[in-house]
Formats: structure tokens, sequence, C-alpha cells
């Protein structure tokens, strides 16, 4: 089993219930999944930020949050300080939900960091970056 696929298994396994019966009653996916953590950084993003931060096109990163949103995870509002822009946040009912499942799955990477020198740090990111760049690509 290639070593991403094992990842995704055990990001599913790893899920609280309700999570995982959203995904499933919603046929959410691994892309869906990929935004979660990124909501779970800042309190609220625009379409536009998400979409910058992970690399796809806005109409992708639009399809997908409609999705979340669909499925009670999201939730999108008009930008006050600019109506032509839309915010989007985690709802806030699964929010400690999402981030406890978002930190149980990062606890392995941010150990590895900690490990690691400053200059080993850094490679480790920029292999990291690449290897995301040409998967991005290809």
């Amino acid at each position: 089993m290639p070593l991403v696929e094992a990842y995704f298994r055990r990001a599913q396994a790893e899920m609280p219930d309700e999570l995982r019966e959203i995904f499933r009653g919603h046929r959410l996916t691994a892309r869906h999944g990929a935004v979660i953590p990124q909501l779970t950084v800042e309190p609220s993003l625009s379409v536009t930020e998400l979409a910058e931060r992970m690399g796809m096109s806005l109409t992708t990163a639009s399809e997908l949050l409609s999705d979340l949103s669909r499925a009670g995870l999201v939730e999108r509002r008009e930008d006050p300080a600019d109506r032509r822009r839309t915010l989007v946040s985690l709802a806030p009912r699964h929010r400690a939900m999402v981030e406890k499942f978002v930190a149980l799955r990062a606890a392995p990477l941010l150990r590895v960091l900690d490990d690691l020198s400053p200059s080993d740090r850094k490679g480790f990111v920029a292999g990291l970056a690449a290897w995301a760049h040409e998967v991005r690509n290809w």
C-alpha cells in the first residue's frame, strides 16, 4: 500500500465518529480533509487566501468549501470590511472536535521537527515544499 494511501486510511480511522459520519454522509474526500487544518490556524480566511495557501484555483477552493459548508463543517459569511470577499471559518459547533483531531494528526510531525536541528528542520521543510510543488504540477 503506498505511503499516502496508508496515511489517509489511518487518518480516517483516527477521526472522531461524528466527523467520520459527516465525511461519509456527505461523500467528502481527502481533498476536503486537506482544507480543514488551514481553518484551524486562523479564525477565518477568505476563499482567495485559502486557494493561495493550498496552491489550487479559486474555483476548486470554492467548490471544496461549498461541500464543507453543506456538510455543516464550515460557515461562509460576507467580509464586513469588503462585501466582495467571502470569509470562511470552522463551524463553532464542530470547532473543538476538529481542532482536537488536527492536533492528533499533527503530533508526530511536530515531534520530529522538535528533534531536528534548525538547519535540518529548514532542509526538511524545503524538501516538503519541493515535493508538494512537484505533486501539484504533476
